[in-house]
This record gives C-alpha cells, sequence and structure tokens, in this order.
C-alpha cells in the first residue's frame, strides 16, 4: 500500500499563538530533533531558540488572524519543509460542542455547513462532524455510511455532492467543509473519522484525512476523534503531535496515556459505570469529553465534575448553563 504522506516532514507542537503566550511550539522531525531554519515571507517575523518556535510579540495583532510560516529542516540526506498556517488564538474555552453542528433549534441539516456556521455563530468551543470516504477516495462529510439509499463506499463523489441535505444544502466534501471552519478563529472542528468495511481502507482513509489537513494548513483548528482505536493510533504515527481522542470506551485512561493519545470521549453511559475515570483521566493529563449529553441534570454533572468539553444536541441550553 502506498499513501501520498511517506517522507518525514517538520512537525511542529502547536499551531496557534496568543498575547498571553508568544511560544509557538517544538519543531521535530519524524519525532526527532534536527536543524531548522524560517524561510519564506513571514519569516522575520518569528524566531528559533533551539527547536522551539516563538513569534515576535509585536507581532501579535488583534486585526490579524494568522500567519503562514515554512519550516525547513537540514539533514544529512537532504532538505524537508512544510508550511504551516500558525493562528492568533482567540479559540473560545466553554466546553461546548455542538454534535454534528448545531441542527436541532436551527433549521439546518446534520453534518452541513450551515450547521457549522451556526454553531460558530453561537459561540461553541467546537462542532463535531463525520468523515467517510467514497469509492473514488474522496472524503465527504456524512454521519451514516449511506445517504439517501446510497452507500458512501460503493458511490462516486460526484453523485454524493450533488445530493440534496434536507435543508437544501448539498452535501459537503470535507475539503468544503474545512474551508468553511477556517475562516474564523473561534470554534474548533472535531473531525470523526468513521471505522470503514476493512483494516486497509480506515489506514487509507486516515492517510487521506490527514493529508488534506495538512494541505490546507488546517492544524490549529482540527481535534481528531474515532472509535477504531488503529485509527487513533495511525493519526499520531503521522503526527505525533495530533489531538486525538478515543470514542469507544472500552480502554482505560491508563491505557491512553501509555499509547500518547490527546484524551479520551466517551459515551456518558461508561463514566457512570466507571465513576473513577474522570479522575484517572486527570491525574494522567487527558483531556476528556463526554457524549451525546441533552438531559439538564446530566449536563450539569458533568459540569460540576469540571471535564473539558461535553458533546451535546442542545447546545443553546449548554451555553446559557456555562454562562454564570
Amino acid at each position: 500500500m502506498s499513501f501520498s504522506i511517506s517522507i518525514a516532514q517538520p512537525t511542529l507542537s502547536n499551531h496557534s499563538f496568543s498575547k498571553d503566550n508568544n511560544l509557538i511550539g517544538t519543531v521535530s522531525l519524524a519525532g526527532k530533533m534536527t536543524k531548522f531554519e524560517l524561510i519564506g515571507q513571514n519569516a522575520h517575523l518569528f524566531k528559533l531558540k533551539g527547536n522551539k518556535l516563538f513569534i515576535a510579540k509585536e507581532n501579535i495583532k488583534a486585526n490579524i488572524q494568522y500567519y503562514d510560516l515554512t519550516i525547513r529542516a537540514l539533514t544529512p540526506s537532504g532538505q524537508q519543509e512544510q508550511t504551516f498556517r500558525l493562528v492568533h488564538d482567540e479559540f473560545i474555552k466553554n466546553r461546548v460542542i455542538a454534535h454534528r453542528g448545531s441542527w436541532k433549534n436551527t433549521g439546518a441539516s446534520e453534518n452541513s455547513i450551515a450547521a457549522l456556521e451556526f454553531a460558530i455563530g453561537m459561540g461553541c468551543q467546537g462542532s463535531e462532524f463525520d468523515v467517510h470516504m467514497t469509492a473514488d477516495s474522496v472524503l465527504v462529510v456524512n454521519h451514516d455510511p449511506t445517504i439517501q439509499g446510497k452507500t458512501i463506499h460503493n458511490t462516486n463523489a460526484s453523485e454524493l455532492l450533488d445530493l440534496k441535505l434536507a435543508s437544501g444544502e448539498n452535501m459537503p466534501s470535507l475539503e468544503s467543509y474545512i474551508k468553511a471552519g477556517m475562516t474564523q478563529n473561534k470554534t474548533k472542528l472535531i473531525l470523526e473519522i468513521k471505522p470503514t468495511i476493512n483494516k486497509e481502507r480506515a489506514i487509507k482513509l486516515t492517510h487521506k484525512v490527514m493529508d488534506l489537513v495538512q494541505r490546507l494548513k488546517a492544524q490549529a483548528w482540527i481535534d481528531y476523534i474515532s472509535f477504531d482505536y488503529d485509527i487513533c493510533l495511525e493519526l499520531l504515527r503521522l503526527d505525533p503531535y495530533a489531538r486525538v481522542a478515543y470514542l469507544n470506551g472500552d480502554k482505560s485512561p491508563e491505557i491512553l496515556a501509555k499509547d500518547k493519545l490527546w484524551g479520551l470521549d466517551y459515551n456518558q453511559s461508561v463514566f457512570q459505570k466507571n465513576p473513577n475515570w474522570i479522575a484517572q483521566a486527570k491525574e494522567k493529563g487527558l483531556t476528556i469529553n463526554t457524549w451525546t449529553v441533552n438531559d439538564p441534570k446530566l449536563l450539569q454533572f458533568f459540569l460540576d465534575q469540571k471535564i473539558d468539553f461535553i458533546t451535546t444536541n442542545e447546545p443553546e441550553l449548554l451555553l446559557k448553563m456555562t454562562v454564570k
């Protein structure tokens, strides 16, 4: 099997900066330190101290959403370079993740760009969405493996992207969805890679997703989630700094931390069966999300537990509950 990501490229541990912190992150190549240089028209705005990348504080301006910066790795075998979009971090931190976007009370279709835009407009911390791959290897956004009687993995993209959702909007490609999310720097994009028909296809899907995110320079916006643990591990193999959380609920915080995942994202029932996992996850430094919580009492319970995120079909309600 061959995929588009085959040559090690520079990676960054973080892709954002703020007025309170001008350290962006650590630069590495295939998880190893080497010599790097900054190139391109924005190189003078940044500086490297060892392998730590900083932005000069005077270049952190309210009216600039991002800078693009190219980093070149210098190795005995040659040079590799990668361009990153470094984003002014104004991302909201209110724990509200809109499940498939904000659709229930807005008239938008689930997993539509309109649902994403409503989630952004109301000020959600994140908007979750689901990704499949078509018969001709195009990435599309839809929850189920089928839509309007068509099986996604057996249908070409041209046919699927012409389909009209219930709200009248076209089914979105992943590229169009991510581009819509990258027009702002307030709401994160919570990208779920769906399990597929076999492991070979799942790994190909994972590579296609990562390749697109890197090509669009969207790393600052994207958090990854999946029910397939092999997909989670492959994401981390491709980018050891990717923010990856596991969904299935069958692995303890200890296992996730050992495998260097970013977090656990478990159904509410998993935490009810394993009440000590929240404390264990915090002790291990994992982020904690729970889904899909719509009941006000349960929403308040998880708010009181001070977990990092809550995924809900009722983002309007949860937003009201987080405003004190």
